[in-house]
Protein backbone atom coordinates (compact mmCIF):
# COMPACT_ATOMS: atom_id res chain seq x y z
CA UNK A 1 0.00 0.00 0.00
CA UNK A 2 1.56 3.59 -0.97
CA UNK A 3 0.12 6.34 1.51
CA UNK A 4 1.39 9.65 2.36
CA UNK A 5 1.08 11.83 5.96
CA UNK A 6 -1.05 14.65 5.25
CA UNK A 7 1.01 17.56 4.73
CA UNK A 8 1.52 20.07 8.36
CA UNK A 9 1.42 16.81 10.32
CA UNK A 10 4.61 15.94 12.76
CA UNK A 11 5.92 12.36 13.62
CA UNK A 12 8.08 11.16 16.10
CA UNK A 13 8.39 7.84 18.50
CA UNK A 14 6.70 7.26 21.82
CA UNK A 15 8.33 7.45 25.20
CA UNK A 16 6.66 6.21 29.12
CA UNK A 17 5.60 9.57 29.29
CA UNK A 18 3.55 9.59 26.71
CA UNK A 19 0.94 7.07 28.03
CA UNK A 20 -1.77 9.98 29.14
CA UNK A 21 -1.75 11.24 25.90
CA UNK A 22 -2.04 8.25 24.05
CA UNK A 23 -4.59 6.70 26.41
CA UNK A 24 -6.70 9.84 25.65
CA UNK A 25 -6.34 9.61 22.13
CA UNK A 26 -6.99 6.16 22.17
CA UNK A 27 -10.44 6.61 23.97
CA UNK A 28 -11.40 9.51 22.04
CA UNK A 29 -10.80 7.27 19.02
CA UNK A 30 -12.75 4.26 20.52
CA UNK A 31 -15.43 5.82 23.22
CA UNK A 32 -17.79 7.10 19.87
CA UNK A 33 -17.47 3.38 18.56
CA UNK A 34 -18.24 1.53 21.99
CA UNK A 35 -19.72 3.73 24.57
CA UNK A 36 -16.59 3.39 26.28
CA UNK A 37 -13.01 4.06 26.12
CA UNK A 38 -11.69 -0.20 25.51
CA UNK A 39 -8.31 1.38 26.88
CA UNK A 40 -7.32 1.82 30.27
CA UNK A 41 -4.39 3.97 31.37
CA UNK A 42 -2.64 1.01 32.75
CA UNK A 43 -3.06 -1.16 30.00
CA UNK A 44 -0.94 1.51 27.63
CA UNK A 45 1.48 2.05 30.57
CA UNK A 46 2.62 -1.33 30.78
CA UNK A 47 2.26 -2.09 27.24
CA UNK A 48 4.73 1.11 25.99
CA UNK A 49 6.85 -0.89 29.26
CA UNK A 50 6.96 -4.33 27.60
CA UNK A 51 10.55 -5.66 27.02
CA UNK A 52 9.36 -6.70 23.65
CA UNK A 53 8.80 -3.46 22.38
CA UNK A 54 11.41 -1.08 20.75
CA UNK A 55 9.87 2.34 20.84
CA UNK A 56 12.28 4.57 19.00
CA UNK A 57 12.52 1.91 15.72
CA UNK A 58 8.60 0.56 16.15
CA UNK A 59 6.29 3.19 17.23
CA UNK A 60 4.84 6.42 15.84
CA UNK A 61 2.89 9.16 17.25
CA UNK A 62 1.30 11.42 14.54
CA UNK A 63 1.04 15.36 15.91
CA UNK A 64 -1.38 18.00 13.97
CA UNK A 65 0.37 20.65 16.23
CA UNK A 66 0.08 20.10 20.21
CA UNK A 67 -2.98 17.95 19.44
CA UNK A 68 -1.81 13.65 19.22
CA UNK A 69 -3.84 12.45 15.77
CA UNK A 70 -2.61 8.91 15.27
CA UNK A 71 -0.56 6.28 17.48
CA UNK A 72 1.08 2.96 15.81
CA UNK A 73 3.10 0.12 17.23
CA UNK A 74 4.90 -3.01 15.27
CA UNK A 75 6.16 -5.77 18.17
CA UNK A 76 7.79 -8.52 17.29
CA UNK A 77 7.37 -10.99 20.43
CA UNK A 78 9.88 -13.93 21.42
CA UNK A 79 10.46 -15.72 18.44
CA UNK A 80 7.50 -16.19 16.57
CA UNK A 81 7.32 -15.46 12.86
CA UNK A 82 4.81 -12.91 13.81
CA UNK A 83 4.38 -9.31 14.30
CA UNK A 84 1.67 -7.44 16.11
CA UNK A 85 0.34 -4.07 14.61
CA UNK A 86 -1.46 -1.48 16.84
CA UNK A 87 -2.84 1.14 14.82
CA UNK A 88 -5.16 4.22 16.59
CA UNK A 89 -5.74 7.26 13.76
CA UNK A 90 -9.59 8.44 13.33
CA UNK A 91 -8.29 9.91 9.66
CA UNK A 92 -8.23 7.50 7.06
CA UNK A 93 -5.33 9.01 5.49
CA UNK A 94 -3.09 9.12 8.75
CA UNK A 95 -4.52 5.20 9.31
CA UNK A 96 -3.22 4.44 5.80
CA UNK A 97 0.48 5.98 6.63
CA UNK A 98 0.43 4.47 10.03
CA UNK A 99 -0.36 0.70 8.45
CA UNK A 100 2.20 1.09 6.18
CA UNK A 101 5.02 2.69 7.97
CA UNK A 102 3.95 -0.28 10.77
CA UNK A 103 3.93 -2.60 8.18
CA UNK A 104 7.38 -2.22 6.54
CA UNK A 105 8.76 -1.61 10.26
CA UNK A 106 7.55 -5.53 10.21
CA UNK A 107 9.18 -6.79 7.60
CA UNK A 108 13.03 -4.96 8.65
CA UNK A 109 12.04 -6.99 12.30
CA UNK A 110 11.51 -10.03 9.76
CA UNK A 111 14.64 -9.86 7.82
CA UNK A 112 16.75 -9.04 11.08
CA UNK A 113 15.77 -11.80 12.68
CA UNK A 114 16.47 -13.91 9.33
CA UNK A 115 12.99 -15.01 8.60
CA UNK A 116 12.07 -15.35 4.48
CA UNK A 117 8.40 -14.93 5.71
CA UNK A 118 6.66 -13.00 8.61
CA UNK A 119 2.83 -12.81 9.33
CA UNK A 120 1.10 -9.44 10.18
CA UNK A 121 -1.70 -9.36 12.94
CA UNK A 122 -3.83 -6.88 13.63
CA UNK A 123 -7.45 -5.98 15.63
CA UNK A 124 -10.23 -4.30 14.41
CA UNK A 125 -13.24 -3.52 17.21
CA UNK A 126 -16.01 -4.53 15.32
CA UNK A 127 -17.94 -1.38 14.60
CA UNK A 128 -15.05 -0.11 13.26
CA UNK A 129 -15.74 -0.10 9.61
CA UNK A 130 -13.29 2.08 8.12
CA UNK A 131 -10.42 0.17 9.83
CA UNK A 132 -11.70 -3.35 8.21
CA UNK A 133 -11.84 -1.87 4.80
CA UNK A 134 -8.41 -0.46 4.55
CA UNK A 135 -7.10 -3.74 5.94
CA UNK A 136 -9.03 -5.83 3.40
CA UNK A 137 -8.12 -3.33 0.67
CA UNK A 138 -4.49 -3.77 1.63
CA UNK A 139 -4.25 -7.77 1.47
CA UNK A 140 -5.17 -8.88 5.04
CA UNK A 141 -7.57 -11.02 5.63
CA UNK A 142 -9.91 -12.08 8.61
CA UNK A 143 -9.07 -14.86 10.73
CA UNK A 144 -10.92 -15.42 14.07
CA UNK A 145 -12.38 -12.48 16.24
CA UNK A 146 -11.68 -11.67 20.26
CA UNK A 147 -14.53 -11.31 22.70
CA UNK A 148 -13.84 -9.27 25.71
CA UNK A 149 -15.84 -11.14 28.29
CA UNK A 150 -17.21 -10.10 31.42
CA UNK A 151 -19.33 -11.11 34.62
CA UNK A 152 -21.06 -8.53 36.81
CA UNK A 153 -20.87 -8.91 40.80
CA UNK A 154 -23.58 -7.39 42.78
CA UNK A 155 -23.02 -8.74 45.97
CA UNK A 156 -21.58 -11.88 47.64
CA UNK A 157 -20.47 -14.97 45.84
CA UNK A 158 -20.27 -17.87 47.25
CA UNK A 159 -16.68 -19.74 46.81
CA UNK A 160 -16.99 -23.16 45.38
CA UNK A 161 -15.62 -26.45 46.00
CA UNK A 162 -12.79 -27.74 44.42
CA UNK A 163 -12.65 -30.75 42.13
CA UNK A 164 -11.50 -33.84 44.25
CA UNK A 165 -7.92 -33.55 44.49
CA UNK A 166 -7.41 -30.15 43.92
CA UNK A 167 -5.22 -27.31 45.64
CA UNK A 168 -4.65 -24.19 44.69
CA UNK A 169 -1.26 -22.37 45.11
CA UNK A 170 -1.91 -19.11 45.11
CA UNK A 171 0.91 -16.73 44.63
CA UNK A 172 3.98 -17.70 43.05
CA UNK A 173 6.76 -16.40 44.81
CA UNK A 174 9.39 -18.74 43.72
CA UNK A 175 11.24 -19.84 40.60
CA UNK A 176 10.09 -23.39 40.69
CA UNK A 177 6.12 -22.12 40.52
CA UNK A 178 6.87 -19.84 38.02
CA UNK A 179 8.42 -22.22 36.04
CA UNK A 180 5.87 -24.70 36.92
CA UNK A 181 3.27 -22.01 35.75
CA UNK A 182 5.50 -21.40 31.90
CA UNK A 183 4.88 -24.95 31.51
CA UNK A 184 1.37 -25.44 31.72
CA UNK A 185 0.67 -22.01 29.87
CA UNK A 186 2.99 -23.93 27.25
CA UNK A 187 1.41 -27.16 27.12
CA UNK A 188 -1.84 -25.42 27.51
CA UNK A 189 -2.39 -23.50 24.37
CA UNK A 190 0.48 -25.82 22.17
CA UNK A 191 -2.29 -25.89 19.80
CA UNK A 192 -2.64 -22.48 19.32
CA UNK A 193 0.89 -20.80 18.00
CA UNK A 194 -0.75 -17.10 18.19
CA UNK A 195 -1.01 -17.96 22.16
CA UNK A 196 1.90 -19.80 23.42
CA UNK A 197 3.79 -17.95 25.38
CA UNK A 198 7.28 -15.87 25.42
CA UNK A 199 10.27 -18.42 26.37
CA UNK A 200 10.40 -18.38 30.45
CA UNK A 201 13.24 -15.11 30.55
CA UNK A 202 11.01 -13.56 28.37
CA UNK A 203 8.17 -13.85 29.96
CA UNK A 204 9.11 -13.12 33.55
CA UNK A 205 10.84 -10.07 32.65
CA UNK A 206 7.43 -8.84 30.36
CA UNK A 207 5.41 -9.53 33.92
CA UNK A 208 7.56 -8.18 35.80
CA UNK A 209 8.24 -4.86 33.46
CA UNK A 210 4.29 -4.55 34.33
CA UNK A 211 2.75 -1.81 37.23
CA UNK A 212 -0.64 -3.84 36.58
CA UNK A 213 0.70 -7.46 38.24
CA UNK A 214 2.80 -9.02 40.78
CA UNK A 215 3.19 -12.61 41.41
CA UNK A 216 0.48 -12.69 43.70
CA UNK A 217 -1.76 -12.61 41.03
CA UNK A 218 -1.01 -16.02 39.56
CA UNK A 219 -2.46 -18.91 40.90
CA UNK A 220 -1.60 -22.55 40.18
CA UNK A 221 -3.82 -25.50 40.33
CA UNK A 222 -2.44 -28.82 41.89
CA UNK A 223 -3.70 -32.51 41.07
CA UNK A 224 -2.55 -34.86 43.13
CA UNK A 225 0.66 -32.79 43.50
CA UNK A 226 1.04 -31.88 40.17
CA UNK A 227 0.63 -28.18 38.64
CA UNK A 228 -2.55 -29.16 35.70
CA UNK A 229 -3.51 -25.53 35.63
CA UNK A 230 -2.95 -21.85 35.64
CA UNK A 231 -5.17 -18.62 36.22
CA UNK A 232 -3.08 -15.22 35.78
CA UNK A 233 -4.75 -12.28 36.97
CA UNK A 234 -4.36 -8.58 36.64
CA UNK A 235 -4.86 -4.76 37.72
CA UNK A 236 -5.40 -3.17 33.78
CA UNK A 237 -8.96 -2.81 34.25
CA UNK A 238 -9.10 -1.52 38.14
CA UNK A 239 -8.70 2.37 37.84
CA UNK A 240 -11.14 2.37 34.71
CA UNK A 241 -13.86 -0.11 35.55
CA UNK A 242 -13.24 -1.96 39.04
CA UNK A 243 -12.94 -5.14 37.57
CA UNK A 244 -10.50 -7.85 37.38
CA UNK A 245 -8.66 -8.83 34.71
CA UNK A 246 -7.85 -12.77 33.84
CA UNK A 247 -5.08 -12.35 31.78
CA UNK A 248 -4.16 -16.55 30.71
CA UNK A 249 -6.41 -19.59 32.07
CA UNK A 250 -5.19 -22.92 31.30
CA UNK A 251 -5.71 -26.47 31.57
CA UNK A 252 -3.78 -29.50 30.81
CA UNK A 253 -5.20 -31.71 28.11
CA UNK A 254 -4.28 -34.25 30.62
CA UNK A 255 -6.52 -32.89 33.55
CA UNK A 256 -9.68 -31.60 31.77
CA UNK A 257 -13.09 -33.13 32.04
CA UNK A 258 -12.83 -32.51 36.15
CA UNK A 259 -15.00 -28.98 36.33
CA UNK A 260 -11.23 -27.52 36.68
CA UNK A 261 -11.54 -24.17 34.12
CA UNK A 262 -15.04 -23.91 36.13
CA UNK A 263 -13.55 -23.92 38.96
CA UNK A 264 -10.64 -21.32 38.52
CA UNK A 265 -13.24 -18.98 36.89
CA UNK A 266 -15.89 -19.46 40.11
CA UNK A 267 -13.08 -19.23 42.70
CA UNK A 268 -11.71 -15.95 41.02
CA UNK A 269 -15.34 -14.64 40.81
CA UNK A 270 -16.05 -15.41 44.54
CA UNK A 271 -12.56 -13.31 45.54
CA UNK A 272 -13.15 -10.75 42.92
CA UNK A 273 -16.76 -10.24 44.86
CA UNK A 274 -15.36 -10.10 48.00
CA UNK A 275 -12.69 -7.47 47.60
CA UNK A 276 -15.67 -5.65 46.31
CA UNK A 277 -15.27 -5.64 42.70
CA UNK A 278 -17.75 -4.60 40.44
CA UNK A 279 -16.85 -7.18 37.86
CA UNK A 280 -14.53 -10.03 36.20
CA UNK A 281 -13.37 -9.96 32.52
CA UNK A 282 -11.07 -11.75 29.98
CA UNK A 283 -10.13 -12.28 26.34
CA UNK A 284 -11.24 -15.49 24.75
CA UNK A 285 -10.28 -16.34 20.98
CA UNK A 286 -13.45 -18.09 18.87
CA UNK A 287 -11.45 -19.68 17.30
CA UNK A 288 -10.02 -21.49 20.21
CA UNK A 289 -10.10 -25.22 19.76
CA UNK A 290 -11.20 -26.23 23.19
CA UNK A 291 -14.96 -24.85 23.58
CA UNK A 292 -13.96 -21.53 25.67
CA UNK A 293 -16.63 -19.29 24.51
CA UNK A 294 -19.50 -21.89 25.70
CA UNK A 295 -17.70 -22.12 28.60
CA UNK A 296 -17.30 -18.70 30.24
CA UNK A 297 -21.30 -18.06 28.72
CA UNK A 298 -21.66 -21.27 30.92
CA UNK A 299 -20.42 -19.27 34.14
CA UNK A 300 -22.97 -16.14 33.07
CA UNK A 301 -19.95 -14.07 31.69
CA UNK A 302 -21.30 -12.20 28.36
CA UNK A 303 -19.21 -10.30 25.58
CA UNK A 304 -18.67 -6.77 25.75
CA UNK A 305 -16.39 -6.09 23.04
CA UNK A 306 -15.76 -7.80 19.78
CA UNK A 307 -12.43 -7.44 17.63
CA UNK A 308 -11.34 -8.81 14.76
CA UNK A 309 -8.12 -10.51 13.91
CA UNK A 310 -6.70 -9.66 10.58
CA UNK A 311 -3.76 -10.95 9.35
CA UNK A 312 -1.32 -10.58 6.30
CA UNK A 313 1.58 -12.89 5.09
CA UNK A 314 4.46 -10.83 3.98
CA UNK A 315 6.99 -12.87 1.97
CA UNK A 316 10.60 -11.14 2.69
CA UNK A 317 12.48 -13.21 -0.28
Amino acid sequence: MTAALPSGLTVRPAELADAPAITAQMASYTTPLLGFPKHSYENVADYLRDPAIDLPTGSWLVHDGDELVGSATAVKVGNRAQVDLDVFAADPAVAAWLLATASAQAAELGRTAGLTDVLLHMGQLEQDGPMGRLLAEDGFTRSTSIHLMRIDHTGPTPAPEPPVGVKLQVGAPNDATRRAAHQVIAESFATQPGAVPRPYDEWVASRESRSAFDWSQLTVAELDGEAVGVRECSDHFLSSDNCNYIGRLGVLESARGRGLAKYLLRDQFARDAAAGRAGTTLHVDTNNPTPALGLYVSVGMHPIVVTHIWEKRLHLV
